[in-house]
């Protein structure tokens, strides 16, 4: 998705696109633990598919909620391969941009898994907020609901889009109520958002800057590579480890 926006990064790069495996819980967008929980597993036989062929020198996990990251480095170590993502890759490069980010999200259900997130990777003291659109994705029994499609295309015709409004209208209140310096975006089907948010709050007065997650993770990998970098092996230990800590300190 959004490939004119982030296509500059991969000019110089030789890469393929996985497209995933079939979801195993059902046919619409992940956006609970649980179903997050199923993604991951059914990318990690991905994973090793893709490092045992020699070919490539990075992954880039894509989707906001970043399911199976953990795993993916642990896997990809062995080879020498460093793994990013799309909100680790955001909100690292968020800090040295800014004292504070702030998360524009989807939906109550994914704000609490993108909140776990923020946690699992230390940010908490860096994350001034997760403001909530309340524009869910289409689900079982709730169908009707507004579909983020339908104003992604609105607003990529120049026609007004609500979704852009209320998007706008969060990013001012976590910059003036949140204290947020920096911008991000949750789930990846916001992420068409960016260059129309960086726009506005531009011309609003606010310098402010918007990541969103695939240029992140993009522009993240390429610089591991660049400077021959891969997942610490204490972070992630491979059996039979020749040299081990006594005690893991906090």
């Amino acid at each position: 998705m959004n490939y004119n926006n982030f296509k500059h990064l991969l000019e110089d790069v030789d890469w393929d696109l996985h497209e995933g495996a079939v979801a195993t819980y059902g046919d619409w967008p992940v956006e609970n633990r649980e179903e997050f929980m199923y993604a991951g597993a059914a990318r990690l036989p991905i994973v090793h598919e893709v490092c045992k062929t020699g070919k490539y020198n990075a992954i880039v996990l894509l989707g906001g909620g970043e399911p199976g990251l953990a795993e993916a480095k642990e896997i990809a170590r062995k080879y020498n391969i460093p793994v990013t993502s799309c909100a680790f890759a955001q909100m690292y490069i968020a800090t040295t941009l800014g004292n504070k980010f702030s998360v524009i999200d989807i939906s109550e259900l994914h704000n609490m898994y993108y909140y776990d997130l923020v946690v699992r990777h230390h940010l908490a003291n860096r994350c001034a907020s997760i403001r909530n659109l309340e524009w869910p994705m289409p689900r079982p029994g709730y169908e009707d609901r507004p579909d983020i499609h339908t104003q992604r295309h609105k607003a990529q015709r120049g026609e007004h889009s609500e979704l852009v409004d209320v998007a706008v209208n969060e990013a001012v209140a976590a910059i003036e109520e949140d204290g947020a310096e920096v911008i991000t975006l949750g789930c990846a089907t916001l992420f068409w958002l960016q260059p129309l948010l960086q726009q506005r709050l531009c011309e609003m007065g606010w310098e402010v800057p918007v990541l969103e997650g695939y240029s992140a993770a993009i522009a993240l990998a390429k610089l591991m590579v660049d400077l021959k970098l891969v997942t610490s092996g204490l972070m992630v230990p491979a059996d039979g480890v020749r040299k081990w800590r006594r005690k893991k300190v906090f």
